[in-house]
Parts: structure tokens; C-alpha cells; sequence
């Protein structure tokens, strides 16, 4: 092993002696290594004591000090049990010398070392745990269990936390411990007597770390992090922590649980015990609120610390200190506190890779994360070399020249250099981090209020804000207030102020509470402009916002704005998501907020001009499709809990209409059919088993009511099932074999129309791919048969005829059904698809078989392509601004510039005009492709 030479100044001719004594206690050794020997035992009292009196030990190791270390672990298992609180106290004196050593000399970087200590604190936890728990086993004070469950720790399990649990303990640190039971590893009448001996247990492991013998002390060990400590015993049961943490757990507390991790006793238990705590510190929405409790926080540090006031480094704190230690772990933490409920990545227990994710996932600069983890090190480096002086547990620098002379010889650094280094070090990490948490400071250095925009706005409207239950509690309204000015300016802006005002209060109105999302606005003002543009244009949507703030979420992931990610990412991601929750109604809760993430982006998008009405309307599908190949496995594996996997081969789901086009809107509902193949399997076989038609007929049904079913989160999908065989009358599941026989013997020509459209979209079972395809090679089989013309234009005009009959009058803006609008042309491309045998595809591939067949001439499908498409364009737009029929007098004047930058269009005028000559001209096409079939008969060329 190579030791660089460092450390050979001592400031005092003393601590060159005890240097020189170090030195001379391993003769005969490499000059680099006995100038680090030199160097360490004359500035560090401590460690020239130990070089002293553990230098036979020390002489076997130094030269592999990796191997050194493993050896030191493994004869901890070695010698009697009643001798364990010396033998981990002669280890901890070699790990500590060991480590210096190694650290001093360059050879383990700062990962390695904090590594190396809590390795050994984990392994000292748990002797100490089970030679207390073995001591009452041996008493009989814990009834049913016996010496085979110590390697489980009798259902104890200790947590390692804060820099324990993060694999990050600094030289002389104390650990803290959370010692918790699972309760269910004990009978009732035996529960009290063996919680009194867990106790006791749980006392006598600390002592056994912590007491100072003449040996020394391992750990000094806190208990103190376990909830509600002035009151709870030292070891508590699981349900009850999980319940006080679920009813009364406060913020620092989430953020102390980040870092936490099994270290001792029953792991499985201590496993299974953080992923169920996972909703209390991983909130699913983006957290800013949190920010205010860590600056809060920390106040209260600083007030009980006094560490208030410039930095001056005599004294100086390095861990609580500003810009110190704790600056740069809580930046970190708090960070992942915000995002990391929506980012399972960011659930890091380090501090600088959870840096380096934040950074990697745009939540900070990559510079900044940087510089944070350089100074992370670098403050730690200081900590370790002041605490090895004396195995202090300190974090003070030194309070005069002389302490600082020793400092700097102990880090081979000049003093002057050193000082400079620090004070500029922490006066950065103080800059890049303060404003974080201190969000009023910009407002407190300002010596006047923002200035309100010139725009003579609704006072009376403005003051009944504060009556708002989003505004009932103080903390909310001191946020908002700092806010409002620039809502109002961004207002200010809107084509109609007052428009947008009103749609603003509609808005606040509707919100529950504010505080979160005030401070989501309060963190990212990029947020307060889309909120404006939003209410400035579509106020329904506001309105859905108030009740929804959730989604605002998405918009600060940082892949926003960023390109369509296609059906295959999506149902990847959505999959990836719905595995992290364990119970099935989270599942489907985390479902219908990851498609409300989603529909809000495609919304915001389509708002902001980054896509048009035809791109909208596949991302809408898309994402329907995505949600049914997620959703779909997961009602089939809760499904399959009590009644087995389905028999056969599976099911699909067949898409119908706009869904299986591939054109949604904002609000489209969704035509399903559910086709299985049970093959010669006649029950499926789980604890309750059903034949296999009732089978798939329940599953389709809980397919249903996942979708469709309204909970607190909403719901997914309104979902229509009329499409399939016999419709209402048939049933909801269709066999594959039925499904053929009817589609090829039976079906209706109008059946087949809508067949032209189907897809499939989502598939379950051991081979529900399979089935797919087959379902799909069937769709086509019968588009290639190029049924008759008259026969199928006569069944065409028949069904014209009927909805004109039995349906309403159009409004003036209609664009689904009535003469000439989508519907209508729709038909005609189905009809052009099973006539001309084209196969199935974007609607105009239908118009250009009917084309291609003569009965519709190229003038004919342009027109109908032009009144689809402004039909489709105006449809998309309304249905993204509100649920009733498109009238452009109510949606205001953001709404209206809306319909004219998507249509192209330069007022609405010219654009009414223009939809009803394209939709006249398209029904004058549809009559004369029409003409004679039906009730008239005959038909005619269109020209």
C-alpha cells in the first residue's frame, strides 16, 4: 500500500514528540507511511494513542487495510457471549485507527470511509440487539421464542437513521436508532410480557453500545427519533408507529425517514414496515409546501443553537452552521420531498447521489449539483479531521490560532489558505441554497410592495378573496399575498382583463385549500402565466383546475413541453407506475392521476398552439389505449385473486369508433367490445372458480367499473359497449367463437361499417396476443370480401334516414351529426372501405376507395375532407373548453382566438361562414352519392 506523505508539519514541539512516539511504535516501515504515522499522532492526540497501543494489530493490516477491515468484522462473531461489549469495543478502536489511517493517507475516498463506519455500526447494532434479545430468551421472558429466531431478531428490527441509515457517518458520530416490533409475531396473551421484554432489550442494546468502560464506548446511541419520544417506550410496536405517523407524523419527521433503513434484527419486517410508511413521507403530489416547514425548521435551529449572524470561523459550526453541512443535506432532502412522491428515482438515501438524480432529472442546474457535492465532501473532510483531533464528537472548528495551526497541518494545508477556503466555501453554499427555503427574503429586502398592474379591476371581487376556503388559514394567505401582484399583472395581459379576472375567481373559488398550491405557484412562477392563460381562454377548464390542482403537477416533471412519447412509453410508464403500489384501489387511484397528468398536458398543449386539433385527437387516443393496456392486466390479476387466471387463451379489447381511428377530444367516451377464447377450459380454476362464460362476462364488468366508476380522484373513461353483438340484449363478453361466426354469418351491414374502425387495444391471457391478431386477420378477411354496393349505400341511406328522423335539429354549430358533418362523412368512408376491400386505415383511405370505385369523383372526396377536417378542428377546440355545443359567443374572447388560430380563420364571421359552405357542399356530395338508394332508389356518379 502507497500512503501519500502529508501531515509531517506539527505546529508544537510537543506534538512532534507524540509523533515521533507513534512513529516509533512501527519501526522499520516504508518512509511514507511513518511520515503518516508521524503526522496523525501529532496533531491527533487520540490517534497517537492508538497507533500506540494497538500497533501489533495495526502492523498486520496496514499494508491491506480492505482485507484488515473484514477480518476485524468476522472475529466479532468470535468468543464468549458475555464478552461482547469489550470485544466490539477493541473493534471500534481499530476501526477508528484504521480508518484514520486509510482516510489520512488518501486511501479510501470519503464514500468509503463513511461506508466503512456505518458497516461497522450496523454490525455492532445487531450483536448488541441479539445478545440482548438471547439474554431474555434464555429468562423465558419471550414467550415463543427461542434461540432459531435471534437471526430474525425475534421480531425486533432497529432503523438506522439520518447519516446511519445513509451510509454516511462521519468520524465521531453518535447513531441514531428507531426500534420498533411486529406485533403480529405474538399471541395475544402473551403481547404485554413480551413487549416489556423488548423494552428492556432495546435498553440493554444501547447500554452495551454506548456505556463508557475502561475499554471505551462503541457508539453513543439516540432513541430519541421514534415517535412522540417523551411519551413512548423505547421499542413500539409497528401498527402503533405507523399509526401515529399516518395521524400525527409532522414534516421533519418525512424527511428523517428518507434516509431510514433495516440495520438490525427482523430486516424483512423492517423492509415490509418503509414500503408501507411510503405514503406518509412519499406524497403523491409535488410537495412545495414543505419548503416553509424545512426553513421553519431550521429558524428553530438556529434560534436554539444561536447560529444566527455572519460566518466567523472561530467556533464555527460546520454541520448546523450557515452554509454549512446540514444546508446542503437539507437542499437535498427537501428537494426529494417535493418531487420524489411523483419520482420513485429520487428516493435516494445519500446526499450526493440524491444531488446528482435531482440534477439528472432537471430539478437543479447539473453545475449546481456539482458544486453542492464538492462542497458536501469538502465540508466533511474538515468535520472528520476536527473530530479526529480527539474523537470529539464536535463540529466546531477550532477557537483559536493554535487549534487552527493544528487543523491546517493535520489537512497538509497552509492556514491562511485554509480559513480563505472555508469562509468562501460556506458563504457559496449559503447563496445557492438560502433561497430555497427562505422564499419571503426577496420580499423583506424590497422597501415597497410589488406594484399592482394599471388595469381598474373588481375591487369588491378582489376582496371577497379571502373569505375563500383556499384562504382560510393564515400560512395560505401570507403566500398568496405575495402572489397576488403577479396574478394580477399576468391578468392585466388577457385580451379581457375582466374576462379573465372572473374566470380567475371562479377558479379560486373552487379550490379546497391553497396552501399547496399556493406554494407550487410560489416555487415556480412559470405556472402563474399558464393559470393565466388558462383562465384567460378556457374558463371551464379553471374551473376543473380548482378541483384538480394536481395536475399542475406534471407541468413542473420537466417533460412538459417535451415531444409526444407515443402509446409504447406511455403504457410502459404507466405499467412501471401501477407496479409500485401493492393494493389494487391504489392502483387504480394512481391510474386516473397519471391520466389526468397526461389528458392535462395534451389540453395545455392543444391551449398553447404546440399542437394542432389532428394531433390532439391521437394523443388523446393514444393515451386511451395506454390506459387500457395498464389497467386491464391489473383488473384481471385482482380478478384472478379469487377466481384463478383466466381460463384459455385470454381476451381483448376491440376498439371501436373514434377510439379505434385513433381520433379522440377532450371528453370522448369510449367504444369498447371484450372478445375471450376459453378454449375447451370450461371453469377457471381459482378458490372460487366460474364457468368461463361468467368468467369473462365479470371481468368485463369490473373492466367497467375501473374505467368508468366515479372516485375521488374521477374517473378514467365514460365506456360504451353498444357495439358489440346483439348489442344490449347480448352479452358483455363475446366468445371468439361466437364472435366470428356472427361477424361472418350474421352481422349487419352497419356492423360491418363499424368494424372498418376497430382495432385492438389492450390484451390479457397467456396467449390474448394471439388472439388479437386473429381477431384482427378476421376484420380484414371481411373487409377484403368488397361487399355489394347497392347493398351496402342502400343500408347507408336508411340509416341517414333514421338519425335524421329520430334526432334533433342541429345546432348552428353542430359538427358530429346533422347534414354534411362528421358522421355523415365518416359513413361515407366506411362505406367506401368495405365496398372497395381497402384495408382498414385513416378515414380518407375509406373516401379514396369510393374514388377508386367510381360512385365518388376527387372534387367529392376534397370536399369532404375539407368539411371534416374544419368540423374536426372546431369539435376539438370546443370539447377542450366545455361540454356544451360550441357557440362562439359564449366562450369569450380567449376562446374565440382559439378557434381562429386553430382554423386559420381572421374573425368569426368569415369563419361561420366558411364551415356552413363546406358543410352544404359536403351534404350536397353525401345526397348524390345517397341518391337513389334507400327510401328513392337508383344512384348516380357525383360530380
Amino acid at each position: 500500500m502507497t500512503f501519500a506523505s502529508r501531515m509531517t508539519r506539527c505546529p508544537r514541539p510537543h506534538d512532534r514528540d507524540r509523533g515521533d512516539e507513534a512513529a516509533a511504535a512501527l519501526p522499520g516501515l516504508d518512509q511514507a507511511v511513518t511520515d503518516l504515522l508521524r503526522g496523525a499522532g501529532g496533531c491527533s492526540p487520540f490517534l497517537s494513542g492508538l497507533i500506540v497501543r494497538e500497533s501489533n494489530w495495526l502492523s498486520e493490516v496496514l499494508d491491506a487495510p480492505e482485507a484488515g477491515f473484514d477480518a476485524l468484522m468476522a472475529d466479532l462473531d468470535e468468543g464468549a457471549a458475555d464478552q461482547l461489549a469489550t470485544r466490539l469495543r477493541q473493534a471500534k478502536r481499530r476501526v477508528a485507527l484504521l480508518i484514520a489511517l486509510a482516510d489520512l493517507g488518501g486511501v479510501w475516498p470519503l464514500e468509503q470511509v463513511t461506508g466503512r463506519l456505518s458497516d461497522f455500526a450496523d454490525r455492532a447494532t445487531d450483536l448488541a440487539m441479539k445478545a440482548a434479545l438471547a439474554h431474555e430468551i434464555r429468562r423465558g421472558k419471550l414467550p415463543g421464542m427461542g434461540e432459531d429466531d435471534l437471526a430474525t431478531g425475534a421480531g425486533m428490527v432497529a432503523f438506522a437513521m439520518g447519516k446511519m441509515g445513509a451510509g454516511e457517518l462521519n468520524y465521531s458520530s453518535d447513531i441514531d436508532l428507531i426500534v420498533l416490533f411486529d406485533e403480529t409475531r405474538f399471541d395475544p396473551e402473551v403481547f404485554a410480557e413480551a413487549r416489556q421484554a423488548l423494552i428492556r432489550a432495546t435498553r440493554n442494546m444501547a447500554a452495551t453500545l454506548s456505556d463508557i468502560t475502561g475499554e471505551g464506548y462503541v457508539f453513543r446511541t439516540d432513541l430519541r427519533l421514534r415517535p412522540d419520544p417523551a411519551v413512548t417506550p423505547v421499542c413500539l410496536g409497528m401498527e402503533a408507529a405507523e399509526r401515529y405517523y399516518e395521524s400525527l407524523g409532522r414534516t421533519w419527521e418525512r424527511a428523517a425517514w428518507i434516509k431510514a433503513r433495516a440495520c438490525a434484527g427482523d430486516l424483512q419486517a423492517g423492509a415490509r414496515f418503509i414500503n408501507d410508511l411510503r405514503p406518509f413521507v412519499w406524497r403523491r403530489h409535488l410537495d412545495f409546501a414543505a419548503i416553509q416547514d424545512a426553513h421553519d425548521m431550521r429558524m428553530k435551529i438556529r434560534d436554539h443553537k444561536g447560529l444566527h449572524g455572519a460566518i466567523d470561523l472561530p467556533g464555527f459550526d460546520m454541520k448546523q452552521g450557515t452554509g454549512g453541512i446540514r444546508a446542503i443535506e437539507f437542499f437535498a432532502q427537501f428537494h426529494q420531498i417535493v418531487a420524489g412522491g411523483r419520482d420513485p428515482d429520487l428516493r435516494l438515501r445519500g446526499t450526493v447521489p440524491a444531488l446528482a438524480a435531482l440534477a439528472e432529472k432537471n430539478w437543479i442546474p447539473e453545475n449546481l449539483a456539482t458544486f453542492l457535492s464538492h462542497s458536501y465532501r469538502a465540508h466533511r473532510e474538515v468535520e472528520h479531521r476536527v473530530q479526529m483531533i480527539n474523537d470529539a464528537q464536535t463540529h466546531a472548528l477550532p477557537q483559536n490560532d493554535e487549534g487552527f495551526a493544528r487543523l491546517a497541518a493535520f489537512m497538509d494545508r497552509d492556514v491562511g489558505e485554509l480559513r480563505a477556503e472555508i469562509s468562501a466555501r460556506l458563504a457559496e453554499v449559503h447563496a445557492q441554497t438560502e433561497g430555497f427555503f427562505d422564499r419571503d427574503k426577496a420580499l423583506r429586502r424590497s422597501s415597497a410592495p410589488a406594484a399592482l398592474p394599471e388595469v381598474d379591476f373588481d375591487k369588491a371581487l378582489i376582496a371577497r378573496w379571502h373569505g375563500y376556503p383556499a384562504l382560510r388559514s393564515t400560512r395560505a394567505q401570507r403566500i398568496f399575498e405575495r402572489l397576488k401582484p403577479e396574478i394580477l399583472t399576468r391578468l392585466a395581459r388577457a385580451a379581457r382583463p375582466e374576462e379573465a379576472l372572473v374566470a380567475f375567481d371562479g377558479f379560486l373559488a373552487g379550490l379546497p385549500a391553497g396552501v399547496q398550491l399556493f406554494s407550487l405557484f410560489d416555487a415556480n412562477p412559470q405556472l402563474i402565466d399558464l393559470l393565466g392563460d388558462i383562465v384567460g381562454t378556457a374558463p371551464e377548464l379553471a374551473l376543473y383546475l380548482s378541483r384538480n390542482a394536481g395536475v399542475f403537477d406534471a407541468v413542473i416533471g420537466g417533460g412538459f413541453f417535451a415531444d409526444w412519447p407515443g402509446v409504447t412509453a406511455l403504457s410502459e410508464e404507466l405499467t412501471a407506475v401501477l407496479a409500485e403500489e401493492a393494493d389494487y384501489e391504489r392502483k387504480l387511484d394512481t391510474a386516473r392521476r397519471w391520466q389526468k397528468d397526461w389528458h392535462f398536458r395534451i389540453g395545455v398543449h392543444h391551449l398553447r398552439g404546440l399542437s394542432d386539433a389532428r394531433a390532439a385527437g391521437a394523443e388523446y387516443a393514444e393515451l386511451a389505449e395506454a390506459v387500457l393496456r395498464g389497467v386491464f392486466p391489473v383488473v384481471t390479476a385482482h380478478f384472478a385473486e379469487k377466481h384463478g387466471s383466466p381460463p384459455g387463451r385470454g381476451a381483448v379489447v376491440l376498439g371501436m369508433g373514434s377510439l379505434g381511428a385513433g381520433r379522440l377530444n377532450a371528453r370522448s367516451d369510449l367504444d369498447l367490445i371484450v372478445i375471450y377464447d376459453a378454449g375447451a377450459v370450461e371453469q377457471s380454476s381459482g378458490r372460487r372458480p366460474l364457468p368461463a362464460r361468467s368468467y369473462y362476462a365479470r371481468l368485463t364488468q369490473a373492466l367497467v367499473t375501473a374505467l368508468s366508476a366515479q372516485m375521488a380522484q374521477g374517473r378514467l373513461y365514460e365506456v360504451d359497449m353498444r357495439l358489440r353483438p346483439s348489442g344490449n340484449q347480448g352479452p358483455v363478453a363475446t366468445s371468439w367463437p361466437a364472435f366470428r361466426a356472427y361477424q361472418s354469418e350474421e352481422a349487419w351491414v352497419w356492423e360491418h361499417l363499424a368494424l372498418t374502425r376497430a382495432r385492438i387495444v389492450a390484451a390479457v391471457g397467456t396467449a390474448g396476443a394471439d388472439l388479437g391478431t386473429e381477431v384482427t386477420a378476421l376484420r380484414d378477411t371481411l373487409q377484403a370480401r368488397r361487399r355489394d354496393r347497392d347493398e351496402v349505400l342502400t343500408a347507408v341511406a336508411e340509416m341517414r334516414a333514421r338519425i335524421m328522423r329520430t334526432g334533433r335539429s342541429p345546432d348552428a354549430w353542430e359538427v358530429k351529426t346533422g347534414p354534411g358533418r362528421n358522421q355523415e362523412i365518416e359513413l361515407i368512408a366506411q362505406a367506401g372501405a368495405l365496398i372497395g376491400g381497402v384495408p382498414s386505415g385513416p378515414m380518407v383511405t375509406g373516401l379514396d376507395g369510393a374514388v377508386r370505385d367510381g360512385w365518388l369523383t376527387p372534387e367529392g372526396r376534397e370536399a369532404l375532407v375539407a368539411a371534416y377536417d374544419l368540423c374536426w378542428q372546431l369539435g376539438q377546440v370546443a370539447k377542450l373548453l366545455s361540454d356544451r355545443p360550441l357557440d362562439p359567443d359564449l366562450i369569450g374572447a380567449g376562446g374565440r382566438d382559439l378557434l381562429l388560430r386553430e382554423t386559420g380563420a381572421s374573425d368569426i364571421t368569415t369563419l361561420e361562414q366558411r364551415y356552413l359552405a363546406v358543410t352544404a357542399r359536403a351534404a350536397e356530395v353525401i345526397d348524390a352519392a345517397l341518391a337513389g338508394y334507400g327510401e328513392k332508389g337508383g344512384h348516380e356518379q357525383i360530380r
